[in-house]
């Protein structure tokens, strides 16, 4: 029985590990739509986006009206309150001015049903305030929108990282079948004479460090499928393949590319040291008076819910803060430090900008010139290659330089395919610091 159940946990384990080995195909296209529709990044800009929009609605109480209702009721012997109860109940009688009954009254009831109005009028401070929310809202839409360009730049680099693993590993499989046969043509040789055990033994080697070497390959494939997951919120473990080849990008265009201030990033910095302006601009407004109408209309009664007697109030007031201490002072102070500081900030980051383009177009010319430079010595690395091999058939040359022109030809076919990954991004990288 114990048996059984391994068996059976056995083969579970077994098929799991088939699925968690699953290749699945991914196109880079499909790749940048699953991120864009469900990265985490973009979600949380989002959020912060729709938490800007929901601060700019509130500043909509500049302009529309409060508007409140109540229901109140109390019992009360106080003189003052009562006369005034019944005075709003309209239930005065002549006996009510009774001296006495005004200076020691029976308890008396009072319920009052209030509607209440407020609506501004002139309101310097919160005018600016809420063009102010509406410029952070604005920046915050465009940071969203770097926020996709970003991804996109990282989903670039994420499936490249994956082509080039592959690559990888399709250069090591096939050193490993020349190890392989090289192995197999030492031993032949060594058996009738031709070669030392030494030299054997050095192809062997050679065999274990490429299968060293693929098995690393190997797991570069599975981090780089790993990270396209994380990328696209994928919960699901699988090793992806690429529907896409590794080959150099041709530039669209060849125009000189400079920082533009109309970058989604750039400009979001802009409007929000035009938010930071506006800010300063309604803390000094607050030493403005305000002006804002009011009304009400209310119904009383002595019993709960009743309004037999009403009446209503109707007005304005122009309200002015002459000093509240040094707040305002202070509060007006800092704000202007802080627009000051957003200018600063504004000017460093564009300066920033444009030397990290200088810096990624130095490294797109560099990486240009390794490009031809490694195919060249691509070619003559497998032209070295061939000829070796033809030699150590023949009995002409060392073990030793096989091997070597061996393991020269891989590498150089690595290094190639990795200056690829490195054009690609370099111009990618150029391409998102001029987008």
């Amino acid at each position: 029985m114990k048996r059984q159940t391994y068996i059976i946990l056995g083969m579970l384990g077994f098929m799991s590990l088939l699925h968690a080995q699953e290749r699945i195909p991914l196109g880079k296209t499909e790749a940048l739509d699953k991120v864009l529709e469900s990265n985490y990044s973009l979600q949380i800009s989002e959020a912060q986006f729709n938490a800007s929009k929901a601060d700019f609605k509130q500043t909509n109480a500049v302009f529309l009206p409060n508007i409140t209702a109540s229901h109140t009721g109390f019992t009360t012997t106080n003189p003052l309150m009562a006369f005034g109860s019944k005075l709003n109940q309209e239930s005065l009688t002549a006996a009510d001015f009774n001296p006495a009954l005004l200076n020691d009254p029976e308890q008396t009831q009072n319920f009052a049903t209030k509607f209440e109005i407020q609506q501004p009028l002139i309101n310097m401070d919160g005018f600016y305030q809420r063009k102010a929310a509406k410029t952070k809202m604005e920046a915050t839409a465009l940071q969203t929108e770097r926020t996709k360009d970003y991804l996109e730049l990282e989903v670039e680099q994420a499936y490249m990282q994956l082509q080039l693993a592959y690559k990888g590993v399709a250069v090591l499989e096939q050193a490993l079948l020349t190890a392989e046969a090289n192995e197999r043509l030492a031993k032949n040789s060594f058996n009738q004479g031709y070669l030392q055990k030494s030299d054997v033994l050095a192809v062997s080697v050679r065999v274990n460090e490429v299968k060293n070497q693929l098995q690393t390959a190997k797991s570069n494939v599975e981090n780089a499928s790993n990270y396209l997951s994380f990328l696209m919120n994928e919960e699901q473990v699988a090793i992806y393949q690429p529907t896409d080849s590794l080959q150099v990008v041709i530039p669209k265009n060849n125009q000189e590319l400079q920082v533009s201030e109309e970058r989604s990033d750039i400009k979001a910095m802009s409007l929000a040291t035009n938010a930071y302006e506006t800010m300063y601009k309604a803390d000094k407004m607050t030493f403005l008076p305000r002006l804002n109408a009011f009304g009400s209309y209310e119904l009383y009664d002595d019993h709960v819910f009743q309004g037999n007697a009403n009446g209503y109030i109707i007005g304005a007031q122009l309200s002015w803060d002459i000093l509240q201490g040094t707040k305002r002072f202070g509060k007006a102070q800092k704000s202007r430090s802080e627009f000051e500081q957003s200018k600063l900030e504004y000017q460093q980051y564009v300066s920033q900008s444009q030397l990290e383009l200088n810096k990624a177009k130095r490294m797109l010319t560099d990486a240009q010139n390794k490009l031809e430079l490694t195919r060249l010595a691509l070619e003559q690395s497998k032209e070295s290659l061939r000829i070796r091999k033809n030699r150590f058939e023949e009995g002409l040359e060392k073990t030793s330089d096989l091997l070597m022109a061996d393991t020269q030809y891989a590498q150089k076919q690595l290094e190639y395919y990795q200056t690829i990954y490195e054009y690609n991004y370099a111009l990618a990288y150029v391409q998102f610091l001029t987008k």
